[in-house]
């Protein structure tokens, strides 16, 4: 099977553990300031999201944003958080390229960066 060129992989910090069901949300900023669904899916039971779009054909380069919809996860841990979604705008430069968007959470935080 071939993985989507945007994977995320989602990781509960306060817990130590992968943060499965935590529905996402991938889009591209257009040229007329909206942004465009391309794929949503929900985590696996490791915590990863391996097919937002199809292998192919490549994203084009430009704005996207990936959303997190924390408020759900939390809800099936039986607990709440401060932050009820979480969004990451990055752009995409390099089509040709896997990008990885990891999420750390925990309830009264979170932090990202370029995985591999």
């Amino acid at each position: 099977m071939s993985t989507s060129p945007i994977t995320t992989h989602v990781l509960d910090t306060s817990r130590g553990r992968p943060a499965e069901g935590v529905p996402v949300v991938l889009e591209r900023l257009e040229d007329n300031g909206a942004f465009l669904e391309l794929g949503r899916g929900k985590t696996d039971a490791d915590g990863r999201l391996r097919d937002l779009l199809p292998a192919e054909p490549r994203p084009k380069p430009g704005t996207y944003r990936i959303t997190f919809d924390t408020s759900v996860y939390y809800a099936a841990q039986g607990t709440t958080g401060f932050y009820p979604s979480v969004s990451i705008t990055f752009l995409l430069r390099a089509p040709e390229e896997h990008h990885h968007v990891p999420l750390l959470l925990n309830p009264y935080g979170f932090s990202t960066y370029r995985g591999s």
